[in-house]
Protein backbone atom coordinates (compact mmCIF):
# COMPACT_ATOMS: atom_id res chain seq x y z
CA UNK A 1 0.00 0.00 0.00
CA UNK A 2 1.08 3.45 -1.03
CA UNK A 3 0.41 7.05 0.80
CA UNK A 4 1.18 9.83 -1.39
CA UNK A 5 -0.11 13.14 0.13
CA UNK A 6 -1.14 15.71 -2.35
CA UNK A 7 -1.09 18.79 -0.28
CA UNK A 8 -1.47 19.26 3.90
CA UNK A 9 2.44 18.45 5.13
CA UNK A 10 4.00 21.38 5.86
CA UNK A 11 0.83 23.77 5.12
CA UNK A 12 -2.05 24.62 6.69
CA UNK A 13 -4.92 23.21 4.19
CA UNK A 14 -4.95 21.59 0.62
CA UNK A 15 -5.19 18.46 2.69
CA UNK A 16 -5.70 15.30 0.38
CA UNK A 17 -4.09 12.23 -0.20
CA UNK A 18 -3.72 8.98 -2.45
CA UNK A 19 -4.07 5.49 -0.52
CA UNK A 20 -2.98 3.18 -3.33
CA UNK A 21 -3.62 -0.49 -2.89
CA UNK A 22 -3.25 -3.73 -5.84
CA UNK A 23 -7.18 -3.46 -6.35
CA UNK A 24 -7.30 0.38 -6.89
CA UNK A 25 -7.02 3.67 -5.34
CA UNK A 26 -8.75 6.23 -2.50
CA UNK A 27 -8.22 9.89 -2.57
CA UNK A 28 -8.89 10.88 0.76
CA UNK A 29 -9.97 14.49 1.18
CA UNK A 30 -9.33 17.13 -1.25
CA UNK A 31 -9.12 20.64 0.13
CA UNK A 32 -8.07 24.03 -0.86
CA UNK A 33 -6.27 26.92 0.77
CA UNK A 34 -6.44 30.30 0.55
CA UNK A 35 -4.17 32.66 -0.98
CA UNK A 36 -1.89 34.52 1.20
CA UNK A 37 -0.15 37.86 0.74
CA UNK A 38 2.17 36.61 -2.34
CA UNK A 39 -0.63 35.22 -3.62
CA UNK A 40 -1.68 38.29 -5.43
CA UNK A 41 -5.02 38.81 -7.37
CA UNK A 42 -5.25 34.69 -6.99
CA UNK A 43 -8.30 33.73 -5.62
CA UNK A 44 -7.81 30.06 -4.21
CA UNK A 45 -4.87 27.38 -4.00
CA UNK A 46 -5.39 23.89 -4.99
CA UNK A 47 -3.21 20.87 -5.17
CA UNK A 48 -1.50 19.84 -7.85
CA UNK A 49 -3.96 17.65 -9.70
CA UNK A 50 -1.47 15.54 -12.33
CA UNK A 51 -1.07 12.42 -10.11
CA UNK A 52 -5.07 12.02 -9.90
CA UNK A 53 -5.21 11.95 -13.50
CA UNK A 54 -2.53 9.46 -13.89
CA UNK A 55 -4.84 7.06 -11.77
CA UNK A 56 -7.92 7.91 -12.64
CA UNK A 57 -8.98 5.05 -14.24
CA UNK A 58 -7.97 3.03 -10.71
CA UNK A 59 -9.76 5.66 -8.29
CA UNK A 60 -12.33 3.76 -6.19
CA UNK A 61 -13.48 6.14 -4.74
CA UNK A 62 -12.61 10.16 -2.99
CA UNK A 63 -13.45 9.77 1.08
CA UNK A 64 -13.59 13.30 2.84
CA UNK A 65 -13.42 13.32 6.37
CA UNK A 66 -15.08 16.69 7.48
CA UNK A 67 -16.90 19.63 5.46
CA UNK A 68 -14.19 21.95 6.09
CA UNK A 69 -12.96 24.00 2.86
CA UNK A 70 -9.30 22.98 3.41
CA UNK A 71 -10.41 19.24 3.35
CA UNK A 72 -13.78 19.44 0.21
CA UNK A 73 -13.09 22.88 -1.26
CA UNK A 74 -10.86 21.90 -4.36
CA UNK A 75 -13.32 19.50 -5.26
CA UNK A 76 -15.09 21.65 -7.90
CA UNK A 77 -12.37 21.92 -10.25
CA UNK A 78 -11.19 17.96 -9.55
CA UNK A 79 -14.68 16.35 -10.13
CA UNK A 80 -14.81 17.19 -13.72
CA UNK A 81 -12.15 15.00 -14.83
CA UNK A 82 -13.43 11.76 -12.38
CA UNK A 83 -16.97 11.90 -13.76
CA UNK A 84 -18.80 8.91 -12.50
CA UNK A 85 -16.75 8.95 -9.28
CA UNK A 86 -18.50 8.51 -5.66
CA UNK A 87 -17.67 10.84 -2.66
CA UNK A 88 -18.22 9.10 0.37
CA UNK A 89 -18.92 10.93 3.82
CA UNK A 90 -21.51 11.93 6.46
CA UNK A 91 -24.17 13.54 5.54
CA UNK A 92 -23.11 17.27 6.59
CA UNK A 93 -20.48 16.71 4.73
CA UNK A 94 -22.28 15.27 1.81
CA UNK A 95 -24.79 18.29 2.10
CA UNK A 96 -21.85 21.13 2.02
CA UNK A 97 -20.01 19.03 -0.64
CA UNK A 98 -23.38 19.06 -3.04
CA UNK A 99 -24.24 22.49 -2.30
CA UNK A 100 -20.70 23.29 -3.55
CA UNK A 101 -20.77 21.15 -6.45
CA UNK A 102 -24.17 22.55 -7.42
CA UNK A 103 -23.11 26.35 -7.51
CA UNK A 104 -19.99 24.91 -9.57
CA UNK A 105 -22.37 23.26 -12.06
CA UNK A 106 -20.35 19.90 -12.05
CA UNK A 107 -23.30 18.15 -9.65
CA UNK A 108 -23.75 15.40 -11.93
CA UNK A 109 -19.94 14.51 -12.39
CA UNK A 110 -20.25 12.49 -9.53
CA UNK A 111 -22.58 9.59 -7.12
CA UNK A 112 -23.06 11.48 -3.62
CA UNK A 113 -22.72 8.61 -0.64
CA UNK A 114 -23.65 8.84 2.65
CA UNK A 115 -21.78 7.36 5.46
CA UNK A 116 -23.10 7.28 9.04
CA UNK A 117 -21.08 7.15 12.43
CA UNK A 118 -19.42 3.57 12.70
CA UNK A 119 -20.52 2.62 9.33
CA UNK A 120 -18.35 0.82 6.54
CA UNK A 121 -16.62 1.36 3.27
CA UNK A 122 -15.28 -1.01 1.42
CA UNK A 123 -12.90 0.32 -1.49
CA UNK A 124 -9.54 -0.49 -3.12
CA UNK A 125 -9.21 -3.72 -0.65
CA UNK A 126 -9.75 -1.48 2.22
CA UNK A 127 -12.10 -1.86 4.79
CA UNK A 128 -12.81 1.93 6.14
CA UNK A 129 -14.33 2.51 9.67
CA UNK A 130 -15.65 6.28 10.03
CA UNK A 131 -15.42 6.75 13.83
CA UNK A 132 -16.79 10.19 14.91
CA UNK A 133 -14.76 12.61 16.35
CA UNK A 134 -15.37 16.08 18.18
CA UNK A 135 -13.99 19.50 15.62
CA UNK A 136 -15.18 22.89 14.73
CA UNK A 137 -18.47 21.19 12.42
CA UNK A 138 -20.49 18.77 12.84
CA UNK A 139 -20.21 15.05 11.95
CA UNK A 140 -16.18 14.69 11.56
CA UNK A 141 -14.72 11.66 11.16
CA UNK A 142 -11.37 9.47 12.12
CA UNK A 143 -10.59 6.27 9.48
CA UNK A 144 -10.30 3.44 10.86
CA UNK A 145 -8.60 1.24 8.10
CA UNK A 146 -8.32 -2.51 7.70
CA UNK A 147 -5.97 -2.99 4.87
CA UNK A 148 -3.64 -5.85 3.52
CA UNK A 149 -0.20 -4.51 5.29
CA UNK A 150 -2.15 -3.70 8.45
CA UNK A 151 -4.58 -1.61 10.40
CA UNK A 152 -3.95 2.28 10.06
CA UNK A 153 -5.78 5.16 11.63
CA UNK A 154 -6.08 8.54 10.07
CA UNK A 155 -7.30 11.18 12.87
CA UNK A 156 -8.84 13.51 10.52
CA UNK A 157 -9.15 16.86 12.19
CA UNK A 158 -10.06 15.99 16.17
CA UNK A 159 -9.75 16.99 19.52
CA UNK A 160 -10.79 14.86 22.90
CA UNK A 161 -13.95 16.50 24.98
CA UNK A 162 -15.13 14.27 27.37
CA UNK A 163 -18.34 16.08 27.95
CA UNK A 164 -19.24 18.18 24.51
CA UNK A 165 -22.01 19.96 24.41
CA UNK A 166 -23.67 18.21 21.62
CA UNK A 167 -22.48 14.91 19.59
CA UNK A 168 -20.90 12.02 20.58
CA UNK A 169 -17.46 13.90 20.57
CA UNK A 170 -14.60 11.89 20.13
CA UNK A 171 -15.13 8.56 20.49
CA UNK A 172 -11.56 7.70 22.35
CA UNK A 173 -12.97 4.30 23.27
CA UNK A 174 -14.16 2.94 19.73
CA UNK A 175 -9.74 4.62 18.91
CA UNK A 176 -8.67 2.11 21.31
CA UNK A 177 -10.64 -0.90 20.55
CA UNK A 178 -9.90 -1.13 17.20
CA UNK A 179 -5.96 -0.46 18.23
CA UNK A 180 -5.94 -3.41 20.43
CA UNK A 181 -5.19 -6.28 17.66
CA UNK A 182 -2.31 -3.75 16.42
CA UNK A 183 -2.01 -0.48 14.61
CA UNK A 184 0.46 -0.19 12.04
CA UNK A 185 0.41 3.22 11.12
CA UNK A 186 -1.36 6.56 12.77
CA UNK A 187 -1.22 9.46 10.28
CA UNK A 188 -2.51 12.29 13.15
CA UNK A 189 -3.73 16.12 13.23
CA UNK A 190 -0.47 18.21 13.79
CA UNK A 191 -2.21 21.54 13.93
CA UNK A 192 -1.91 22.73 17.54
CA UNK A 193 0.99 20.61 18.72
CA UNK A 194 2.96 24.01 19.92
CA UNK A 195 -0.18 24.51 22.68
CA UNK A 196 0.36 23.20 26.20
CA UNK A 197 -2.14 21.19 27.50
CA UNK A 198 -5.97 20.59 26.83
CA UNK A 199 -7.75 22.74 24.21
CA UNK A 200 -10.77 24.56 25.91
CA UNK A 201 -14.03 22.87 25.55
CA UNK A 202 -16.98 24.00 24.12
CA UNK A 203 -18.87 24.25 27.76
CA UNK A 204 -16.21 27.23 29.11
CA UNK A 205 -16.94 29.16 25.64
CA UNK A 206 -20.25 28.90 26.24
CA UNK A 207 -20.27 30.16 30.04
CA UNK A 208 -17.72 33.34 28.64
CA UNK A 209 -20.35 33.84 25.98
CA UNK A 210 -22.96 33.80 28.91
CA UNK A 211 -21.55 36.20 30.87
CA UNK A 212 -20.57 38.69 28.21
CA UNK A 213 -24.67 38.37 27.07
CA UNK A 214 -25.49 39.18 30.64
CA UNK A 215 -23.20 42.09 30.89
CA UNK A 216 -23.95 44.15 27.26
CA UNK A 217 -26.05 46.46 27.40
CA UNK A 218 -26.25 47.31 23.56
CA UNK A 219 -26.28 45.44 20.70
CA UNK A 220 -24.23 42.28 20.72
CA UNK A 221 -22.49 41.79 16.83
CA UNK A 222 -20.51 38.07 16.97
CA UNK A 223 -18.65 37.33 13.95
CA UNK A 224 -17.15 33.27 13.51
CA UNK A 225 -17.00 30.90 10.71
CA UNK A 226 -19.86 30.05 9.47
CA UNK A 227 -19.54 26.48 9.71
CA UNK A 228 -19.54 26.22 13.25
CA UNK A 229 -22.95 25.25 13.77
CA UNK A 230 -22.28 24.15 17.01
CA UNK A 231 -21.11 27.73 17.96
CA UNK A 232 -23.87 29.38 16.23
CA UNK A 233 -26.06 26.74 18.24
CA UNK A 234 -24.65 28.32 21.69
CA UNK A 235 -25.28 32.05 20.34
CA UNK A 236 -28.69 30.64 19.45
CA UNK A 237 -29.87 29.64 22.97
CA UNK A 238 -27.92 32.23 24.58
CA UNK A 239 -30.58 34.66 22.59
CA UNK A 240 -33.57 32.77 23.72
CA UNK A 241 -32.14 32.80 27.36
CA UNK A 242 -31.78 36.49 27.60
CA UNK A 243 -34.76 37.19 25.03
CA UNK A 244 -33.23 38.36 22.43
CA UNK A 245 -33.78 38.73 18.64
CA UNK A 246 -31.44 37.19 16.21
CA UNK A 247 -30.16 38.83 12.95
CA UNK A 248 -27.91 37.16 10.59
CA UNK A 249 -26.05 38.05 7.28
CA UNK A 250 -23.82 36.44 5.18
CA UNK A 251 -24.44 34.03 2.24
CA UNK A 252 -22.58 31.15 3.64
CA UNK A 253 -23.93 31.57 6.99
CA UNK A 254 -27.42 31.25 5.63
CA UNK A 255 -26.76 28.55 3.63
CA UNK A 256 -24.51 26.59 6.50
CA UNK A 257 -27.84 27.19 8.64
CA UNK A 258 -29.85 25.63 6.15
CA UNK A 259 -28.22 22.99 5.34
CA UNK A 260 -27.59 22.00 8.93
CA UNK A 261 -31.48 22.73 9.87
CA UNK A 262 -32.50 20.10 6.92
CA UNK A 263 -30.58 17.94 9.06
CA UNK A 264 -31.38 18.68 12.15
CA UNK A 265 -27.93 19.56 13.85
CA UNK A 266 -29.27 23.34 14.60
CA UNK A 267 -32.82 24.70 15.71
CA UNK A 268 -33.46 28.11 14.84
CA UNK A 269 -34.66 30.59 18.18
CA UNK A 270 -38.23 32.12 17.73
CA UNK A 271 -37.34 35.53 16.69
CA UNK A 272 -35.16 34.93 13.73
CA UNK A 273 -34.09 37.51 10.65
CA UNK A 274 -32.10 37.45 7.59
CA UNK A 275 -30.66 41.20 7.44
CA UNK A 276 -31.13 40.24 3.69
CA UNK A 277 -35.06 40.28 4.07
CA UNK A 278 -35.47 42.54 7.24
CA UNK A 279 -33.38 43.90 10.01
CA UNK A 280 -36.34 44.23 13.37
CA UNK A 281 -36.66 47.70 14.56
CA UNK A 282 -35.84 46.88 18.07
CA UNK A 283 -34.09 48.59 21.35
CA UNK A 284 -30.03 47.53 20.86
CA UNK A 285 -30.49 45.50 24.26
CA UNK A 286 -33.00 43.19 22.42
CA UNK A 287 -30.80 41.86 19.47
CA UNK A 288 -27.97 39.77 18.64
CA UNK A 289 -26.37 39.94 14.98
CA UNK A 290 -24.15 36.89 13.65
CA UNK A 291 -22.17 37.95 10.99
CA UNK A 292 -19.48 36.89 8.71
CA UNK A 293 -15.72 38.44 8.34
CA UNK A 294 -14.28 36.45 11.45
CA UNK A 295 -10.77 37.18 9.04
CA UNK A 296 -11.67 40.71 8.21
CA UNK A 297 -12.16 39.32 4.66
CA UNK A 298 -12.86 42.76 2.42
CA UNK A 299 -16.27 41.70 1.09
CA UNK A 300 -17.66 39.42 4.23
CA UNK A 301 -20.79 41.21 6.33
CA UNK A 302 -18.61 42.32 9.07
CA UNK A 303 -16.46 44.56 6.74
CA UNK A 304 -18.95 46.03 4.94
CA UNK A 305 -20.70 46.90 8.64
CA UNK A 306 -17.33 48.52 9.50
CA UNK A 307 -15.92 50.11 6.48
CA UNK A 308 -19.33 50.57 4.68
CA UNK A 309 -21.45 49.58 2.23
CA UNK A 310 -23.62 47.31 4.16
CA UNK A 311 -27.32 47.85 3.22
CA UNK A 312 -29.07 47.21 6.18
CA UNK A 313 -26.62 46.94 9.39
CA UNK A 314 -23.69 48.86 10.56
CA UNK A 315 -21.23 49.07 13.56
CA UNK A 316 -22.99 51.51 16.37
CA UNK A 317 -21.37 53.56 19.16
CA UNK A 318 -22.13 50.96 22.61
CA UNK A 319 -22.35 47.50 20.10
CA UNK A 320 -20.18 44.82 22.00
CA UNK A 321 -18.73 42.55 19.16
CA UNK A 322 -17.35 39.19 19.67
CA UNK A 323 -14.64 37.75 17.06
CA UNK A 324 -15.43 34.13 17.97
CA UNK A 325 -12.62 32.75 16.34
CA UNK A 326 -9.21 32.06 15.89
CA UNK A 327 -6.86 34.51 13.59
CA UNK A 328 -5.39 32.25 10.86
CA UNK A 329 -2.07 33.69 10.09
CA UNK A 330 -1.82 35.75 7.36
CA UNK A 331 -5.07 37.55 8.39
CA UNK A 332 -3.48 39.49 11.27
CA UNK A 333 -3.47 43.04 9.71
CA UNK A 334 -6.54 42.89 8.03
CA UNK A 335 -8.24 41.73 11.42
CA UNK A 336 -6.52 44.68 14.05
CA UNK A 337 -7.51 47.24 11.05
CA UNK A 338 -10.94 46.24 11.52
CA UNK A 339 -10.93 46.09 15.34
CA UNK A 340 -8.96 49.76 15.50
CA UNK A 341 -11.73 50.61 13.59
CA UNK A 342 -14.46 49.22 15.77
CA UNK A 343 -12.88 51.06 18.41
CA UNK A 344 -12.84 54.05 16.85
CA UNK A 345 -16.73 53.60 16.18
CA UNK A 346 -17.71 53.14 19.69
CA UNK A 347 -17.77 49.57 19.67
CA UNK A 348 -15.94 47.53 22.62
CA UNK A 349 -14.60 44.21 20.85
CA UNK A 350 -13.60 41.23 22.30
CA UNK A 351 -11.10 37.76 21.01
CA UNK A 352 -9.85 34.98 21.87
CA UNK A 353 -6.37 36.48 23.07
CA UNK A 354 -7.83 38.30 25.63
CA UNK A 355 -11.48 36.31 26.43
CA UNK A 356 -12.05 32.99 26.31
CA UNK A 357 -14.82 33.43 23.59
CA UNK A 358 -13.63 30.60 20.85
CA UNK A 359 -12.20 26.92 21.27
CA UNK A 360 -9.79 25.37 18.70
CA UNK A 361 -10.80 22.45 17.16
CA UNK A 362 -7.88 20.95 17.24
CA UNK A 363 -6.11 18.91 19.60
CA UNK A 364 -3.83 20.47 21.88
CA UNK A 365 -0.56 18.52 22.79
CA UNK A 366 -1.56 16.67 26.00
CA UNK A 367 -4.75 15.21 23.70
CA UNK A 368 -1.94 14.39 21.12
CA UNK A 369 0.01 12.13 22.95
CA UNK A 370 -3.22 10.68 24.63
CA UNK A 371 -4.17 9.94 21.19
CA UNK A 372 -0.87 7.85 20.23
CA UNK A 373 -0.60 6.29 23.85
CA UNK A 374 -4.02 5.09 22.83
CA UNK A 375 -3.17 3.96 19.65
CA UNK A 376 0.68 2.53 20.14
CA UNK A 377 1.15 2.39 16.52
CA UNK A 378 4.63 0.80 15.07
CA UNK A 379 4.96 3.82 12.55
CA UNK A 380 4.11 7.38 12.87
CA UNK A 381 3.57 10.22 10.10
CA UNK A 382 2.60 13.61 11.52
CA UNK A 383 0.09 15.43 8.98
CA UNK A 384 -2.33 18.71 8.60
CA UNK A 385 0.02 21.62 9.40
CA UNK A 386 3.13 23.92 8.80
CA UNK A 387 6.72 21.91 8.56
CA UNK A 388 7.42 23.09 12.58
CA UNK A 389 4.07 21.86 13.49
CA UNK A 390 5.29 18.01 11.50
CA UNK A 391 8.71 17.99 12.63
CA UNK A 392 7.31 18.74 17.01
CA UNK A 393 4.45 16.23 16.75
CA UNK A 394 7.39 13.62 15.47
CA UNK A 395 9.43 14.54 18.34
CA UNK A 396 6.35 14.02 20.68
CA UNK A 397 5.90 10.87 19.02
CA UNK A 398 9.17 9.74 19.75
CA UNK A 399 9.26 10.66 23.33
CA UNK A 400 6.06 8.57 23.65
CA UNK A 401 8.17 5.61 22.74
CA UNK A 402 7.93 5.17 18.76
CA UNK A 403 11.38 4.72 17.45
CA UNK A 404 12.74 7.56 15.34
CA UNK A 405 13.19 5.35 12.37
CA UNK A 406 9.55 4.41 12.32
CA UNK A 407 8.45 8.26 12.29
CA UNK A 408 8.77 9.73 8.66
CA UNK A 409 7.79 13.66 8.12
CA UNK A 410 6.60 13.45 4.84
CA UNK A 411 6.60 16.64 2.54
CA UNK A 412 3.45 17.10 -0.42
CA UNK A 413 4.46 14.25 -3.10
CA UNK A 414 6.33 11.96 -1.11
CA UNK A 415 5.15 8.56 -1.11
CA UNK A 416 5.44 5.74 2.12
CA UNK A 417 4.77 2.48 0.83
CA UNK A 418 4.18 -0.60 3.41
CA UNK A 419 4.21 -3.77 2.74
CA UNK A 420 3.09 -6.71 5.38
CA UNK A 421 7.02 -7.07 6.61
CA UNK A 422 8.99 -3.47 5.51
CA UNK A 423 8.34 0.47 4.56
CA UNK A 424 10.24 2.72 2.51
CA UNK A 425 10.05 6.53 1.57
CA UNK A 426 9.76 7.16 -2.29
CA UNK A 427 11.29 9.67 -4.21
CA UNK A 428 9.15 12.92 -4.46
CA UNK A 429 6.78 13.36 -7.14
CA UNK A 430 7.19 16.87 -9.00
CA UNK A 431 4.12 18.54 -7.66
CA UNK A 432 3.35 22.71 -8.12
CA UNK A 433 0.39 24.17 -6.60
CA UNK A 434 -1.92 25.32 -8.99
CA UNK A 435 -3.21 28.97 -8.89
CA UNK A 436 -7.08 29.75 -9.14
CA UNK A 437 -7.70 33.27 -10.27
CA UNK A 438 -11.40 33.89 -12.07
CA UNK A 439 -12.31 31.36 -14.39
CA UNK A 440 -8.26 30.60 -15.23
CA UNK A 441 -6.81 27.45 -13.48
CA UNK A 442 -3.43 27.02 -13.34
CA UNK A 443 -2.64 30.00 -16.08
CA UNK A 444 -0.76 32.14 -13.63
CA UNK A 445 2.15 30.82 -12.90
CA UNK A 446 5.53 31.97 -10.49
CA UNK A 447 6.43 34.22 -13.85
CA UNK A 448 3.25 36.12 -13.56
CA UNK A 449 2.98 36.62 -9.81
CA UNK A 450 6.55 38.10 -10.51
CA UNK A 451 4.88 40.75 -12.39
CA UNK A 452 1.90 41.12 -10.51
CA UNK A 453 4.54 41.99 -7.71
CA UNK A 454 6.49 44.51 -10.19
CA UNK A 455 3.45 46.05 -11.46
CA UNK A 456 2.34 46.95 -7.75
CA UNK A 457 5.31 47.93 -6.60
CA UNK A 458 7.09 49.71 -9.34
CA UNK A 459 4.17 50.33 -11.76
CA UNK A 460 4.35 50.00 -15.81
CA UNK A 461 5.37 52.43 -18.25
CA UNK A 462 3.61 51.97 -22.24
CA UNK A 463 5.73 53.61 -24.94
CA UNK A 464 4.09 54.16 -27.97
CA UNK A 465 5.15 54.87 -31.89
CA UNK A 466 3.67 54.72 -34.84
CA UNK A 467 5.64 54.53 -38.02
CA UNK A 468 5.27 55.22 -41.49
CA UNK A 469 5.99 51.63 -43.17
CA UNK A 470 7.70 52.37 -46.27
CA UNK A 471 9.98 55.36 -45.18
CA UNK A 472 10.29 54.08 -41.49
CA UNK A 473 9.39 58.14 -40.77
CA UNK A 474 7.42 58.25 -37.20
CA UNK A 475 4.07 59.25 -37.55
CA UNK A 476 2.78 59.38 -34.04
CA UNK A 477 4.56 59.40 -30.81
CA UNK A 478 6.72 58.54 -29.18
CA UNK A 479 4.02 58.70 -26.24
CA UNK A 480 5.05 57.43 -23.03
CA UNK A 481 1.83 56.41 -21.00
CA UNK A 482 2.49 55.89 -17.08
CA UNK A 483 0.43 53.25 -15.01
CA UNK A 484 1.22 53.28 -11.23
CA UNK A 485 5.10 54.54 -12.01
CA UNK A 486 4.90 58.50 -11.52
CA UNK A 487 2.41 61.07 -10.75
CA UNK A 488 3.14 62.62 -14.44
CA UNK A 489 2.52 66.00 -14.03
CA UNK A 490 5.58 66.22 -11.66
CA UNK A 491 7.52 64.03 -12.92
CA UNK A 492 6.43 65.28 -16.63
CA UNK A 493 10.48 66.21 -17.46
CA UNK A 494 11.21 62.83 -17.03
CA UNK A 495 8.90 61.48 -19.11
CA UNK A 496 10.04 63.51 -22.15
CA UNK A 497 13.84 62.55 -21.52
CA UNK A 498 12.75 58.69 -21.66
CA UNK A 499 11.08 59.80 -25.14
CA UNK A 500 15.00 61.06 -26.20
CA UNK A 501 16.22 58.07 -25.29
CA UNK A 502 13.87 56.24 -27.21
CA UNK A 503 14.23 58.37 -30.44
CA UNK A 504 17.86 57.45 -29.96
CA UNK A 505 17.12 53.32 -30.16
CA UNK A 506 15.02 54.48 -33.03
CA UNK A 507 17.80 56.39 -35.07
CA UNK A 508 20.52 53.56 -34.31
CA UNK A 509 18.23 50.79 -35.40
CA UNK A 510 15.84 52.02 -37.79
CA UNK A 511 11.71 50.86 -38.06
CA UNK A 512 12.74 47.73 -40.19
CA UNK A 513 13.86 45.22 -36.70
CA UNK A 514 10.44 45.92 -35.03
CA UNK A 515 11.59 43.07 -32.67
CA UNK A 516 14.78 43.68 -31.88
CA UNK A 517 13.79 47.88 -31.96
CA UNK A 518 11.01 46.39 -29.13
CA UNK A 519 13.77 44.61 -27.30
CA UNK A 520 16.30 47.67 -27.25
CA UNK A 521 13.44 50.66 -26.38
CA UNK A 522 12.60 48.11 -23.34
CA UNK A 523 16.10 47.78 -22.08
CA UNK A 524 16.84 51.20 -22.69
CA UNK A 525 14.39 52.58 -20.99
CA UNK A 526 14.61 50.69 -17.89
CA UNK A 527 18.09 51.30 -17.47
CA UNK A 528 17.34 55.27 -17.46
CA UNK A 529 14.68 54.49 -15.22
CA UNK A 530 16.81 53.07 -12.88
CA UNK A 531 19.40 55.62 -13.49
CA UNK A 532 17.63 58.52 -12.66
CA UNK A 533 14.76 57.61 -10.18
CA UNK A 534 16.05 54.60 -8.89
CA UNK A 535 12.98 52.68 -10.34
CA UNK A 536 12.52 49.66 -12.60
CA UNK A 537 8.73 49.42 -13.96
CA UNK A 538 7.59 47.30 -16.31
CA UNK A 539 8.51 49.00 -20.20
CA UNK A 540 5.94 47.89 -22.29
CA UNK A 541 6.94 49.38 -26.12
CA UNK A 542 4.17 49.20 -28.59
CA UNK A 543 4.82 49.72 -32.31
CA UNK A 544 2.91 50.18 -34.96
CA UNK A 545 3.32 49.86 -38.88
CA UNK A 546 1.10 51.53 -41.04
Amino acid sequence: MTLTPLGGMGEIGLNCQLWETQEGVVMVDCGLMFPDDEHLGIDVVIPDFHAVRAIREKLCGIVVTHGHEDHIGALPWIVPQLRGVCIYGSPFSLALVRHKLLDHDVLDCVTLREVLPYETMHLAGLTIHCIPVCHSIPQGYALCIESPVGRIIHSGDFKLEANPLSGSGTDIEALSAFSRQGVRLLLSDSTNVTREGHSLSEREVMDSLARIFAEAQGRIVITLFSSHVQRIQEVFDLARRFGRTVVISGKSLATNLELARGLGLVSFPPNFFNAHNQVPDLPPNQLVIVVTGAQGEPLSALSRMVFGGHRQLSIQSGDTVLMSSRIIPGNTRAIIRMINEMYRLGAEVFYERVHAIHASGHAHKDELMQLIDVVNPQLFVPMHGEYQHLVKHAKLAESRGIAKDHIFILEDGVPLTLTEDSFSVGERLSLNRTLVDGKGVGDVDATVLRERRILGGEGLVLVVVVFDLETGSILYGPEILSKGFVFEQEYQYVLEDAKCVVLEEIETIGTAQVEQLQENIRSSVRRFFRRVLDRDPIVVPILRGV
